[in-house]
């Protein structure tokens, strides 16, 4: 019999850090249908059953926005997401960690026989696990990056657009090195933090870290004057470059979209990365013949039958679950 949570979370705390993908591991092992795949590394297999679960992850709730716009988007898939609350946040924590528990969280996703791996956590996908995953798993890899530059660029109409996020993937240049993809050349931007440079053809980006927003997210404080206060400071500079637009390169920060439009000011228009994301997702599973059909079977009262969702956490899940009922939505049907 699998260990309850309970017994997992005190195995835990009681073998230290690493400990908690381990349990991981050992709760997702057995969930749902897997047809074997070979593929480098230590995991066994990924599923190609269209009814199989989409996988997501992030260091703690902050993917779940991406969760909540794929699920509007595609009613029909069942998603398996990990929190990794047992690291978080991963935004002060050196390159290599980054990648090293990203990777545990997403070995132990496409071993329980997901079809597909989103990587919702802005801070893994600016430490290259994207690439690291699609050269290791034969399953979709969708990331967060991307999506959010693109829409950057589709609705600001000055060309002045403001990125924030952790410290790691402000330093790590990933947004400078998308928006110069957008433009096609390839081109690098400016290097340090809170400095401008050109991206796209048109576009000039300012970015600035907001390390502390994470944890206030985590422990559930999303409005007050001290989230008030340290927007305000965090924010000042993007005020003075006059930008029309603001990413929000943390998939934790639309939980804070209160405060940072009122920030900000109407004029700015707040872009997440979660509808775009949810866009590609449906995209990727279209082009991989992997879509769920929509069950036509209800329950003996008539109502529509529920899908059944996973939503773990490595650290605790009571604390977890209460952020995600908070911060998912309406309620999820099936969710555990």
């Amino acid at each position: 019999m699998p260990p309850t949570q309970t017994a997992l979370c005190a195995e835990v705390r009681r073998r230290g850090v690493h400990e908690p993908l381990t349990a991981l591991g050992r709760r997702l092992t057995g969930l749902g249908h897997r047809e074997h795949l070979t593929r480098p590394g230590s995991v066994i297999g990924v599923s190609t059953d269209r009814s199989a679960p989409i996988g997501i992850f992030d260091s703690g709730v902050g993917g779940l926005t991406v969760a909540r716009a794929v699920l509007d988007r595609l009613p029909a898939e069942r998603i398996r997401y990990v929190g990794d609350t047992a690291h978080a946040p991963y935004g002060p924590r050196p390159v290599q960690e980054i990648r090293s528990f990203s990777m545990d969280v997403a070995d132990s996703l496409v071993d329980s026989g997901v079809k597909m791996l989103v990587i919702a956590c802005n801070t893994a996908a600016s430490a290259g696990v994207r690439q690291l995953a699609e050269r290791r798993y034969p399953v979709p890899v969708i990331e967060v990056i991307s999506p959010a530059v693109r829409r950057a660029i589709a609705v600001s109409k000055t060309g002045h657009i403001g990125v924030i996020g952790t410290s790691a993937t402000i330093s790590s240049g990933a947004y400078r090195r998308a928006f110069a993809a957008a433009a096609g050349d390839g081109r690098d931007v400016g290097a340090d933090v809170g400095s401008a440079g050109n991206g796209a053809a048109g576009v000039t980006v300012h970015e600035q870290a907001c390390p502390s927003f994470v944890d206030f997210v985590e422990r559930g404080i999303t409005s007050g004057r001290q989230i008030t206060g340290l927007t305000q400071a965090y924010l000042d500079p993007l005020q003075k470059w006059e930008i029309d637009t603001l990413v929000l390169g943390c998939t934790h920060y639309p939980l804070l979209a209160g405060v940072l439009q009122r920030v900000m000011g109407e004029r700015v228009t707040l872009v997440s990365s979660a509808d775009q994301t949810a866009l590609d997702v449906l995209t990727a599973l279209t082009a991989g013949d992997l879509l769920a059909q929509q069950p036509d079977i209800g329950t003996t009262d008539g109502t529509p039958a529920q899908m059944s969702h996973e939503f773990i956490a490595t650290g605790d899940q009571a604390a977890f679950d209460r952020l995600r009922r908070r911060f998912l939505g309406p309620a999820i049907g099936g969710a555990s």
